[in-house]
């Protein structure tokens, strides 16, 4: 099996949910005494998350494309960015390796089409639900998406930003999240991505009525599969 590369630390919880992914799929795949061959380059999530508050995604761009370089130098055979939102700088990375960089939004829509959904709601950070990076993907694939109102935004951003990427799991904030998603679903939404990748800490299929699409599984199992036929 070829080795999978990682950007990570967008956050850290996100990137140890990926290991934890690959890790299980090797053993599953190949036994259980087996692991997933892997490099992670885990980047500054406080460097990170204040060049977004800034808006300079020429910064990031450019530590994104470092770090996909690095890896492939390493001996990467593909990158995984390890964050939904940060797919942004997904452009910068591909110009500068010529390894495959696969797309999470890109895994998720085959996911969605498999299940034959026309219409879906897309939760994540603000920059994922209200830039148009995601949804054009989607769009694409001839997929309607739908976000929660600006409000409801704020809070799923909030509490990402402040619980979730510090591995802080709260009941309550469980139950708003649930409270928005019945929204959504409300508004018309056949299934729900958990466009974050540390959502799935906190939210997964049983608590839904409606098909949950996890991200972060979906990318890593997308690579795993992927890497197995090279």
């Amino acid at each position: 099996m070829e080795t999978i590369g990682l950007i990570g630390g967008i956050t850290p919880q996100s990137t140890i949910m990926y290991y934890e992914v690959l890790n299980k799929l090797a053993a599953e795949h190949f036994g259980e005494n087996h692991s997933c061959k892997v490099i992670i380059n885990s980047v500054n999530f406080a460097e990170i998350s204040k060049y977004q508050k800034e808006n300079r995604w020429d910064k990031l761009d450019e530590i994104m494309a470092d770090a996909g370089k690095s890896l492939e130098l390493a001996g990467a055979k593909c990158i995984l960015i390890c964050a939904n939102t940060m797919h942004l700088t997904i452009d910068a990375i591909r110009a500068v390796v010529k390894i495959p960089v696969i797309h999470i939004a890109e895994a998720t829509a085959e996911k969605i089409i498999e299940k034959k959904l026309n219409t879906v709601a897309l939760l994540g950070t603000k920059y994922t639900m209200e830039k148009d990076f995601y949804i054009k993907v989607l769009t694409s694939f001839g997929i309607k998406t739908i976000v929660p109102g600006l409000e409801d935004r704020n809070e799923v951003h909030r509490i990402i930003y402040d619980e979730l990427s510090k591995g802080l799991l709260k009941d309550a904030s469980k139950q708003v999240y649930l409270q928005i998603i019945d929204k959504l679903i409300e508004d018309g939404a056949e299934g729900i991505i958990l466009g974050c990748t540390e959502i799935p800490l906190l939210i997964n299929q049983p608590d839904v009525s409606a098909p949950v699409f996890d991200t972060t599984t979906i990318h890593a199992t997308k690579s795993f599969m992927d890497v197995l036929k090279t």
